[in-house]
């Protein structure tokens, strides 16, 4: 089974949480923390900036480690290693998603979350 290793940024802001909406493959239309795949020779922390800036257009600052999710897609394995972070300069801008939102805690639950996502969505619940 193929094997892909990513981060995600669980970005805050004013008591909310970024979601996104992905826009291609086969999970199209649902929700994810934003992020993508480590580079070679890349660190996590440095992957997830590199990230948000390509798919965003704006600056984060990771903050610390949330967690790390296993997850088997039909087609792959993922993990994927969560960062709290936050904003440095600008706001969302979609180049790759079909939408974000900002959804307080109690709002988590109202996307349909990327299966992979569902854990680190758990633990927000849980602060």
């Amino acid at each position: 089974m193929k094997y892909i290793e990513v981060v995600a940024a669980i970005i805050h802001h004013e008591g909310k949480y970024l979601a996104t909406q992905r826009g291609y493959g086969d999970f199209k239309g649902q929700w994810e923390f934003p992020g993508g795949k480590i580079e070679p020779c890349e660190g996590r922390e440095e992957a997830l900036v590199r990230e948000i800036r390509e798919e965003l257009r704006m600056e984060i600052v990771p903050e610390r480690w949330l967690c790390t999710t296993e997850y088997d897609y039909p087609a792959f394995h993922l993990t994927m290693h969560c960062y709290l972070c936050h904003i440095t300069e600008g706001t969302p801008q979609l180049t790759e998603h079909l939408a974000a939102c900002w959804l307080a805690p109690e709002e988590l639950l109202s996307v349909q979350w990327l299966p992979a996502d569902v854990e680190a969505v758990s633990l927000l619940l849980q602060r």
